[in-house]
């Protein structure tokens, strides 16, 4: 326990440390030197946060100050809210209108909030004010709300009216009168004068404040606007005891009386109700006229709150989906058409149909995917074999003759460990938006891990091996066709050759004299993040199409690869791929578009560079297992749905990636530690259950050596980059780990891969 000398408060000085304008302020503090020296340089960030039953930011004051504020640009000024055109009304930009329904001709003052409201037309509201829980009907007469001010309502047990209360931004309810205390930012003193009341009108103790002060009338609704107008200065001097007559016969009440009366499920069932109804009305908007970029699956849950009829609602918006498929359809992509009969499904009950068009779902995706990829390429991949007599990837000159011709390819690869930008590379992000991955090829124990052999044979068909001692023959290469069972361990290979037209090769059938032999290895664990999947795949496909003589480019192979995964079922994108293919460090972006492009930018690292990273950095594989494409669908599911919160954390992982680019190219490496930290912060965002409870243990164990460290890849296990502060932190943290009994971990050595 801290001596008295020493006391602090956990909410101003803990809170203060975190805020560079309360920085000096809090050095003069207890603690305040240390707090500001431990925490001053983090970073804080805003966001939407819709499963939260309570939200407590502070005063109203403050709840202005953090929105207007320095980090302002990272609140959205306007969600689920009705407002009319510029041209109707003036509503300053700045302005916060959050669940409510604004009416045209209504005036809103620069950094106010309005939440929670119907805003009825001739209403004004000032600047720097609060609006909540307001209901002010369309026949009100003109009412004004002055500047820094707030107004809300609330109903009370046993009142059929909402009382109106009000007060002054700054005014202190518990501060006496006797020591400056103030309404709607006046003196009492003032106040009392000014519209003729007495003390005993309001207190019936010497305790006199606005907390117990017998101020707010119930009377019908119109009467108390009329009175809020008078008891905040807004009438004329002359009509004062007309006002005061109406007032002082009113049943009234304080602040106090009044949180103690508070009808609190009917306050709730109103704001829900208000709120449906609203998000009602946007989704119809949205289907009726837009094009899809709500979050459906969010409004819906709005709308279910609603009393009775939010599930028939959501079913008469089912009835408007047919339209979807066939409206603006160069412009919406069928899987979010899909995606929004999937949330409406769920929100009517419909599991078992919801479940039945998620396959479409992502069958959209896999078309679109490979529409981008390549012109006709998802008729090529589904043609019998008498359509197509090439495969389209470049000339065949194995087996062009009866003569047989033995061939064999062998491809080895790296893999690739990522710094920042996974899943803007992932369709279908990449698909609409630009993508950015900062990643690098590495070695682990002086090898490149992952690898084929592929052959010519004598004897017609395909056998296929792989390093688990698994063995497939199939007499017929052109039987294998999509889809293939998740559990089907050769799905890879055979969706190789469908992706590079093999399967559709004239001179592979049955009846012919030559066959294929493909074995494939990855000698690292399973699970890894390392990008094994893609990297396989690239491998094969590169192999066969040298074999083949088709276009083994790295950026043909790349784009395939992208097509074969929505093939195979598992999804992914293209960064995996990229960082097995290309070399070293590079810093790779996509193009939305037909086709798809790329354009990987290697980075000219220095040898100062890729010895300090070589030194510096800790390849970890944890020993904890997890599919990444398990991960994969639920992120992919959710920017489906147009999650507001996904999306601007993806934005943020590509910005990251460009600023990581440059921090290398300057030779950076803390900035790069700082990078990571903030990427896998991200990603939690993104997927929470991308740690665990041994991730979280080991991070903390590390922390004292290190300025970053995550999870490779989609996270949830496999191997973790650990960058140390420098190359003494590097060694002792690699000898700490090794010699823990906790962590049952593999430190790899590793290098850069300068050339593949």
């Amino acid at each position: 326990m801290f001596h008295s000398l020493f006391q602090m408060s956990l909410y101003e000085d803990l809170v203060a440390a975190w805020v560079p304008a309360k920085h000096e302020w809090l050095k003069s503090r207890p603690l305040g030197e240390e707090l500001v020296r431990r925490l001053g340089k983090q970073t804080m960030y805003s966001y939407c946060a819709y499963d939260l039953l309570f939200l407590h930011f502070g005063t109203s004051s403050e709840v202005l100050d953090h929105l207007s504020g320095t980090g302002s640009g990272l609140v959205g000024r306007r969600h689920l809210c009705s407002v009319p055109a510029t041209t109707m009304s003036d509503i300053a930009s700045s302005a916060i209108i959050i669940s409510s329904k604004v009416s045209p001709d209504v005036s809103i003052g620069d950094n106010s909030l309005v939440y929670d409201s119907s805003i009825s037309s001739g209403v004004q509201i000032g600047s720097l004010s609060v609006v909540v829980g307001v209901n002010l009907p369309e026949k009100t007469d003109k009412f004004l709300l002055p500047d820094r001010h707030c107004l809300w309502e609330v109903p009370l047990i046993g009142c059929t009216e909402r009382v109106i209360v009000y007060c002054g931004l700054h005014d202190n309810p518990k501060i006496p009168v006797s020591e400056n205390g103030t309404f709607c930012g006046k003196p009492w003193e003032k106040v009392l004068e000014d519209l003729g009341i007495y003390e005993n009108d309001l207190w019936s103790s010497r305790e006199m404040c606005l907390w117990n002060a017998k101020l707010f009338p119930v009377l019908p609704y119109f009467d108390m606007l009329r009175l809020a107008n008078w008891l905040m200065g807004l009438e004329n001097n002359e009509e004062n005891e007309g006002f005061y007559n109406l007032w002082k016969m009113s049943k009234r009440v304080s602040l106090e009386e009044l949180h103690r009366s508070i009808d609190f499920p009917q306050m709730c069932l109103i704001s829900s109700n208000h709120q449906a109804d609203l998000a009602a009305k946007i989704a119809k908007a949205c289907l009726t006229f837009g094009l899809l970029g709500r979050n459906l699956s969010q409004l819906c849950q709005e709308i279910l709150q609603m009393e009775d009829s939010g599930e028939k609602i959501c079913t008469n918006f089912l009835e408007l989906c047919p339209n979807l498929q066939t409206k603006n359809s160069k412009i919406v992509p069928k899987s979010r058409a899909y995606q929004v009969q999937v949330d409406l499904l769920h929100a009517c009950g419909n599991r078992e149909k919801a479940i039945e068009v998620e396959h479409q779902v992502w069958a959209a995706v896999a078309d679109e995917t490979a529409s981008a990829v390549r012109y006709g390429f998802k008729e090529h991949l589904f043609q019998s074999p008498n359509q197509t007599s090439s495969n389209g990837n470049g000339s065949n000159n194995v087996g062009q003759s009866q003569t047989f011709f033995h061939k064999k390819v062998k491809v080895e690869l790296p893999v690739r460990v990522d710094f920042v930008g996974g899943w803007s590379d992932t369709p279908p992000w990449s698909l609409e938006r630009a993508g950015c991955v900062l990643n690098m090829a590495i070695t682990l124990d002086d090898s490149l891990p992952i690898g084929t052999v592929i052959e010519t044979t004598q004897t017609p068909g395909l056998l296929i091996t792989d390093d688990a001692s698994n063995e497939l023959y199939i007499k017929d290469i052109s039987s294998i066709a999509a889809p293939f069972d998740d559990n089907d361990p050769f799905r890879l290979v055979k969706s190789a050759l469908l992706v590079t037209g093999v399967v559709h090769d004239k001179n592979m059938g049955p009846d012919t004299s030559m066959g294929l032999r493909v074995k494939t290895w990855a000698r690292i664990p399973r699970g890894s993040g390392l990008g094994t999947s893609s990297i396989l795949s690239a491998a094969v496909v590169k192999g066969l199409l040298r074999l083949f003589d088709g276009d083994e480019s790295n950026e043909n192979v790349a784009r395939l690869v992208l097509v074969l995964e929505q093939i195979m079922g598992t999804g992914g994108g293209w960064q995996d791929q990229i960082g097995g293919l290309y070399p070293g460090i590079k810093f790779t972006t996509s193009f939305p578009g037909i086709p798809l492009r790329l354009q990987v930018i290697p980075l000219l690292a220095s040898p100062r560079l890729v010895t300090e990273l070589q030194e510096r950095l800790l390849v970890v594989f944890t020993g904890q297992v997890r599919l990444a494409h398990q991960v994969l669908q639920k992120v992919v599911a959710r920017y489906l749905q147009r999650d507001n919160l996904l999306i601007s954390s993806i934005k943020r992982l590509a910005e990251l990636a460009k600023t990581g680019r440059e921090a290398l190219m300057n030779c950076h490496i803390d900035e790069l530690g700082e990078i990571m930290m903030e990427t896998w912060r991200l990603h939690q965002e993104l997927d929470p259950h991308c740690s665990n409870q041994f991730v979280d243990s080991l991070f903390a164990f590390a922390d004292r050596y290190c300025c970053g460290y995550k999870l490779v890849g989609a996270g949830g296990g496999g191997f973790a980059l650990l960058l140390a502060k420098n190359v003494e932190n590097a060694l002792r943290l690699k000898r700490a780990l090794e010699g823990n009994r906790e962590f049952d971990v593999k430190v790899y050595n590793w290098s850069v891969c300068l050339d593949t």
